[in-house]
This record gives structure tokens, C-alpha cells and sequence, in this order.
């Protein structure tokens, strides 16, 4: 939850732990869930197309930081007192390093009614279109008021969702229609991704996109001049958010002792990251990876005090390993105070 910091997405604020509990300290979102409303019958289409619009926004955002919900449902969709969607219930959800060396995920798991017919057949799945079959899933009972795949029998609605066997209403928008078929494909490889969504001519109506901005790397905003400098490096553009701030159940992550990624990677030699901390402000480290085109997290401990971490997204291996060594690590050194694994210095 805490790469996913979103408009439409509940936040994390803190989190604590005692010796037999953690505590997750949460947005209050007072407007409770959107099945609450679903439940009374269907929606205007215009209400039901705002919702939608939010989720696609929210979930799109997700897999862009390498999440996957999994457990889609309008019961894990809240609203807020100005009527504004809030996913939550990340209890279920991935992260791209979860994926095999095929590159899809093989977990089972969500609620059967909303789940994509791959999930159920328990041959890996990407986890980008499961979730937008849910989205798709979703819209349906937004706009009809019931589900489109429904049986007592759990083996024959799964047959259903296999075959992709529903029915629009006839006052459902004929766009509309055409936009479910394409969502509600049983067939990952044809099924429609996020980007066609949004360029749909029905889902466009009335839509304000949040233009959200990277708030890993995302800093004080500097002047015109410093903006147009910097117009060709490769960083995440500068807006008025403060950087992510660490709590406390992060520092302790940091310790070796409490390196919990054992459980989720099967090498951890295989890792191509790197971590360092600096007393220099959010505006001078920003303005350094600038200079050197670099794209990189950065999370505030105290006002004074910041972690930076970098990861090789994509490339050779020693190569990135020889950059870091003889041009990255010697092109920072004015603003580093020490790299993850050594010496921390005097003080």
C-alpha cells in the first residue's frame, strides 16, 4: 500500500506493532462500501461510469507500481464523503516479483463471482488482466444491479465464467455492451487492456483523469528554469508532494535481523538494487539524479535524514553493476553519507 498512494485508493498512514500485534493505520473513509449502494438495485448509468472511470484510474495506477489487487469486488471498494471511490483490501494482492520464471502468477485466490476464468483454471494468469476481468465484472453489476455470472452451483458458474456466458440488459448503453464483450473475453490474449478502456468512446464521457504524479520521487517544486533544464532527463516529474516518509515498521525492515524478502524471493543474490543515506535536502538529491538522468525512490526518516534506494529495471546485469561502480557511486559521493553494507561514518 505504500506504492500505491493514490486519490482513489484508501492510504496507509502508519504502521505499528506491539509484541503479539501490528496495527495499520488507515484513511477513514466514512462513506462505507459501494455494495452498500449496489445492493438497492442498479445505478445511473452516469454514477455507474464515474466509479468505473475511478477504479480503471486507481488500478491502472497499481499495476504501473507492480501490484496486483486480485480481490476486485464492490465490497473492497469504498466511498468518501464527497462520493469519491476508495479501493482497499489489499490482503490479496501481488507484487510483480511474485511472478514464476513463466512470468504469470499461480496463486488461486478472490471471490468466485468476480475471479477470471484463467485463475480458475490454475494455469497461471497475469495479474494486470485478471484484475481488469473484475473491473469488467464490476461495471456489469454497477449498471444491471446483479451479477453476470450466477449459479448455486459453484461448478457451473464456473462453467459460465469459463465459456464467458452473460447477458446484457437491454437498457444497457449499446457501447456499453460492446465495451463488456471486450472486458468480459475469456481469452486473456484478446481480452482488452486499460489503455484501449480509456480511449473507449462510452468510458470517455465526462472523464477526469487524475494526473497523478510519482510520489517516490516526487519533490518541492522547483523553478521554471530548473523544470526546463531537466526536460529531457529520464525522472519523474516535480510536484508540491513531500517524499514518501518511512515509519517505523520500515526502518525496522531495513535490518538484516528483519529482512523478511526471503520469503517471497528465491535469490536473494539475484537482487539488482542499491540503497544509500544522505543528510542533504529532498531538492539537492533530486537535483543530482537530474544531472545524471537516473530515476530513483527517495523516503524521508526525519526532515533532515533520507534513504535513497535505485533498482535496475531492465538490461545486463554487469553492466549495471559496472556503472554503479565506476560512474554512479563516484558521480554521488557529494551527497551520500554512507551506502547499504558499509561503514556508517563518525558523527
Amino acid at each position: 500500500m505504500r506504492l500505491v498512494r493514490h486519490p482513489n485508493i484508501v492510504q496507509l498512514n502508519e504502521v505499528m506493532a506491539s509484541r503479539t500485534k501490528i496495527y495499520f493505520v488507515m484513511e477513514f473513509v466514512k462513506g462505507g462500501e459501494l455494495f452498500n449502494l449496489v445492493s438497492k438495485g442498479k445505478l445511473k448509468e452516469d454514477v455507474a461510469r464515474k466509479y468505473f472511470q475511478q477504479l480503471i484510474g486507481a488500478v491502472d495506477f497499481c499495476h504501473s507500481r507492480g501490484v496486483y489487487h486480485r480481490d476486485l469486488k464492490p465490497e473492497n471498494l469504498l466511498l468518501d464523503e464527497n462520493g469519491d471511490l476508495k479501493i482497499t483490501d489489499f490482503g490479496l494482492s501481488a507484487l510483480s516479483e511474485s511472478r514464476r520464471q513463466d512470468g504469470l502468477l499461480h496463486t488461486t485466490c478472490g471471490t468466485p463471482a468476480y475471479v477470471a476464468p484463467e485463475v480458475i483454471n490454475k494455469k497461471g494468469y497475469d495479474g494486470p488482466k485478471a484484475d481488469i476481468w473484475s473491473c469488467g465484472v464490476i461495471l456489469f453489476v454497477l449498471l444491471a444491479g446483479f451479477l453476470p455470472f450466477h449459479d448455486q452451483n459453484l461448478m457451473e458458474l464456473y462453467r459460465k465464467i469459463t465459456k464467458g456466458e452473460f447477458r446484457c440488459p437491454n437498457w444497457f448503453h449499446p457501447e456499453a455492451k460492446k465495451l463488456l464483450s471486450r472486458i468480459l473475453d475469456p481469452h486473456p490474449s484478446s481480452r482488452t487492456s486499460i489503455e484501449k478502456i480509456t480511449k473507449n468512446c462510452w468510458f470517455r464521457k465526462g472523464y477526469k483523469r487524475n494526473l497523478i504524479k510519482d510520489v517516490h520521487s516526487a519533490f518541492d517544486s522547483a523553478s521554471d528554469n530548473e523544470s526546463n533544464s531537466t526536460e529531457n532527463a529520464m525522472v519523474a516529474p516535480r510536484s508540491p508532494l513531500r517524499p514518501t516518509c518511512y515509519n517505523a515498521f520500515d526502518i525496522i525492515s531495513l535490518s538484516k535481523g528483519f529482512d523478511l524478502s526471503g520469503l517471497f524471493e528465491k535469490d536473494r543474490n539475484q537482487r539488482q538494487d542499491a540503497r544509500f543515506t544522505t543528510t542533504k535536502s529532498a531538492s539537492m538529491i533530486m537535483s543530482k539524479f537530474e544531472q545524471i538522468a537516473m530515476d530513483a525512490e527517495i523516503c524521508e526518516v526525519t526532515p533532515s535524514f533520507y534513504v535513497v534506494e535505485m533498482k535496475k529495471k531492465s538490461g545486463d546485469s554487469f553492466e549495471y553493476k559496472d556503472f554503479c561502480d565506476h560512474e554512479l557511486k563516484p558521480s554521488l559521493k557529494d551527497i551520500v553519507w554512507a551506502w547499504q553494507g558499509s561503514e556508517q561514518p563518525q558523527v
